[in-house]
């Protein structure tokens, strides 16, 4: 029997993309990934999460979904919600694997799961079982195994805008110091400009005050 994981990474920082990964599996395997210490991304070190992503690719089927800092801003300045590009786009990554899946495990980002179900549910097939829950990269080892694959793409994709760029400007989000100096710094420099989450609160305050520099 084959159950679905679904994560995300990047939901809320202001620079870079979204990463949402959809991971299919047997159902027999998940005791394995579990004692090889496959659990939620955040509670495992950058070498460890490195060191699963083989095993978790070799046991089952990843599809990735990468939103791109541009795409979440033109989709915003539509109004269409964060919670709703989530659900179309993990509809997407979940098409991809869904095949013998008996039910889709989905790491719920609104704070009424069955309300995040409903806008997967739009994309899908309602023959499909959706188990929506907060918190299920921490209950669910396909969740888990999900969230894996997802910051480790993410992590990527952030330094490869690292080398475009050639500067280091932290992990992107809103609490990082090193991210808020280099954004203040920085923000009107046009290479910079398709990285922004332009519709963020973060990205409004920040672009819009201060003495900026061009990137070198």
């Amino acid at each position: 029997m084959v159950v679905v994981g679904v994560d995300e990474a990047g939901r809320g920082p202001v620079l870079g993309p979204l990463v949402i990964c959809a991971y299919a599996v047997e159902e027999s395997e998940l005791p394995g990934l579990k004692k090889a210490g496959v659990k939620d991304s955040k509670l495992l070190t950058h070498e460890k999460r490195m060191a699963l992503v083989p095993l978790l690719l070799e046991k089952g089927t990843a599809a990735l979904e990468i939103i791109t800092a541009e795409e979440i801003t033109a989709l915003m300045r539509k109004k269409i919600s964060l919670n709703e590009i989530e659900a179309q786009r993990g509809a997407e990554a979940i098409k991809k694997v869904m095949d013998g899946a008996s039910c889709v495990y989905v790491d719920s980002p609104d704070p009424i799961p069955r309300k995040f179900a409903n806008r997967l549910y739009k994309y899908l097939p309602q023959k499909l079982k959706i188990v929506s829950e907060n918190k299920a990269d921490y209950k669910y080892v396909v969740v888990g195994a999900a969230s894996v694959i997802a910051k480790e793409k993410r992590d990527e994709e952030i330094d490869a805008i690292k080398r475009e760029l050639k500067c280091d400007f932290g992990n992107g989000y809103s609490h990082d110091e090193a991210t808020i100096h280099f954004l203040t710094q920085h923000k009107d420099d046009p290479r910079l400009q398709k990285y922004i989450r332009h519709e963020w609160a973060t990205a409004k305050r920040i672009c819009g005050k201060g003495k900026q520099t061009k990137l070198m």
